[in-house]
């Protein structure tokens, strides 16, 4: 059902003349109320023997009730164990650097895998089956809008001060299996969800008292049956997540 939220943008859309406005059903929405939602990131690698516990724990993430309401996960896998033995085929460099980044602006003791930061901070709290708790924090609403290839962001921000805002989104994979032959999963069959499959960063622009963003779903290089994609929102050259957004993409 589309709700009045998405009518208005869809109609502000329309006026505009955005390439957005085509005939096409939308066939995807994702929003977020005022409150932040948490980005749960995992850096990983299919050739760390301590690594598929923690895949495991984002895996039950599925069944939670509060998946996508009040946190997003996604996991990154990282190549800097790739030359051990076993080349992760969902590694990229990228990855790794964003995992380096976050330990040089201090936001973690240094770089491992598993390593899982909640909201831009290394989180521990797995470990012990800590819960992830509601955010506090009241960030602005993020909508997503989905229409074939296109995509639309719409970041309702509060108490911005007119600084410059990115949106990154990233296509997720699902249900997927690798059978490992080398290294030290070797002999092993991981199972991985909420894989990073591509992912695309994009300005937002200043339109009113929102910031808007329209572009298309990164290109994934990998294929999957079933996908999920998350948005979320940095400022400027930080790379802090400040809102995020996600939901399980529908069949084509």
């Amino acid at each position: 059902m589309m709700t009045l939220r998405s009518l208005a943008l869809l109609l502000a859309l329309l006026n505009s003349g955005s390439a957005f406005a085509t005939t096409n059903a939308v066939r995807a929405e994702f929003s977020t109320g005022t409150q932040r939602v948490a980005l749960i990131e995992l850096f990983t690698s299919e050739g760390c023997s301590s690594c598929p516990p923690a895949e495991r724990w984002l895996s039950r993430l599925r069944a939670d009730p509060s998946l996508w309401k009040t946190f997003t996960p996604i996991a990154f896998h990282v190549d800097y164990w790739d030359y051990i033995g076993w080349k992760d085929r969902f590694a990229r460099t990228e990855f790794s650097d964003r995992q380096r980044r976050y330990a040089d602006e201090g936001n973690a003791r240094f770089v491992y895998t598993p390593g899982i930061f909640r909201g831009g901070y290394e989180w521990q709290g797995w470990r012990t089956g800590k819960p992830l708790a509601s955010d506090i924090y009241e960030v602005g609403e993020l909508h997503v809008l989905i229409n074939g290839e296109e995509i639309t962001v719409q970041f309702d921000a509060r108490d911005r001060n007119g600084g410059s805002l990115t949106v990154h989104v990233a296509v997720l994979g699902m249900n997927l299996e690798t059978q490992v032959r080398a290294g030290e999963n070797s002999g092993k069959t991981l199972r991985h969800d909420f894989v990073a499959l591509g992912v695309l960063s994009v300005p937002l622009d200043k339109v009113g008292t929102g910031y808007r963003a329209i572009t298309r779903l990164p290109e994934t290089g990998l294929n999957a049956n079933d996908k999920a994609i998350v948005a979320w929102v940095s400022e400027g050259e930080k790379q802090t997540p400040i809102q995020s957004v996600g939901g399980f993409l529908p069949d084509r």
